[in-house]
């Protein structure tokens, strides 16, 4: 889940960070799944992948962030509640450069868009289950349980850079 959250790695993990054009992504594994993704606005000092999961992660992400077209597919252990699992599997079919409402989804679900919105800040996985593609109807909505700040920048720069118009 996206945050402030530098720690080091839990023991058994991995963490790789990598500079990106919006701050950092810090990515920690645990053998072959990957267990954490964060976000982060400021620009923080990298920090090599030095397992190959890491390392494919690190080309993927790197590529994304090349060419928002190029496809994120990195083994994640199981996360969430069904529900929530269900939110993340409508998020995953919205395509790069296209973003859905928090109530279109909501409606998809037979659902509410406040309960669609709780499961997108449950996400352990921004970018691979892109939760920035979900919008408010009026705006941008909040990204990673923030309305405002670093972070709601970030999902500006993430749709932006995906070729998305703007709420």
């Amino acid at each position: 889940m996206a945050s402030t959250n530098t720690a080091p790695p839990r023991a058994g993990t991995a963490k790789a960070t990598l500079a990106t054009p919006f701050g950092a992504l810090i990515l920690e594994a645990e053998g072959d799944h990957l267990l954490d993704i964060e976000l982060q606005a400021a620009a923080v000092k990298p920090v090599a992948p030095a397992t190959p999961l890491l390392q494919e992660a690190a080309r993927q992400f790197e590529a994304y962030l090349s060419d928002p077209r190029q496809p994120l597919a990195l083994k994640t252990p199981p996360a969430g509640t069904p529900y929530q699992q269900s939110v993340w599997r409508a998020l995953c079919a919205i395509p790069p450069g296209a973003a859905k409402s928090y109530a279109q989804i909501a409606a998809e679900l037979g659902s509410s868009p406040r309960a669609v919105a709780a499961a997108c800040r449950a996400n352990p996985y921004p970018l691979l289950i892109p939760c920035h593609r979900a919008v408010a109807s009026h705006g941008l909505g909040g990204y990673c349980g923030a309305i405002d700040g670093p972070l709601v920048d970030i999902k500006r720069w993430l749709l932006q850079h995906e070729g998305c118009e703007l709420p």
